[in-house]
C-alpha cells in the first residue's frame, strides 16, 4: 500500500492550491481516506475525510474553504484548498484507514485511526 501526495507549494493569502494523493496497492475501495496537516510545533490535525460511499466530513477550521474529492478510476484523492490563510501553512498528509463513525456519523477521527500514510507535501501561505 502506497500513498503519494503532490501539489504543495507557496501561495499568497487568498489563493488556491489543489493537492493530490495517488493511492496504490489497495485491493478494494472499502476504506476511508483522510487529509491531515501538521504545522511546526503543533500536533497533527485532521482536516477532512471521505469514506467508501464518497461521503465527506471536514474540520471547522477548513469547512467551506476546502473540498475533498476522489477519482476512483485514477485511485487519486484530491484536496482543493481555496481562500488560503497564513494559518493553513503546514505539511499536508493523506492517510487511509477503515473509517471512523461516532453515533452513526462519519467523522475524521484521529491519526491513530489511519494505518497508511503518505510522505507529506508542504503548503506555505504568505500574507
Amino acid at each position: 500500500v502506497q500513498l503519494v501526495e503532490s501539489g504543495g507549494g507557496s501561495v499568497q493569502s487568498g489563493g488556491s492550491l489543489r493537492l493530490s494523493c495517488a493511492a496504490s496497492g489497495f485491493t478494494s475501495r472499502l476504506y476511508s481516506l483522510g487529509w491531515f496537516r501538521q504545522a511546526p510545533g503543533k500536533e497533527r490535525e485532521g482536516i477532512g475525510a471521505i469514506n467508501s460511499d464518497d461521503a465527506t466530513t471536514y474540520a471547522d477550521s477548513v469547512k467551506g474553504r476546502f473540498t475533498i474529492s476522489i477519482d476512483n478510476a485514477k485511485n487519486t484523492l484530491y484536496l482543493q484548498m481555496n481562500s488560503l490563510k497564513p494559518e493553513d501553512t503546514a505539511m499536508y498528509y493523506c492517510a487511509a484507514g477503515a473509517g471512523v463513525y461516532r453515533d452513526y456519523r462519519f467523522v475524521i477521527g484521529s491519526e491513530t485511526d489511519y494505518g497508511y500514510w503518505g510522505q507529506g507535501t508542504q503548503v506555505t501561505v504568505s500574507s
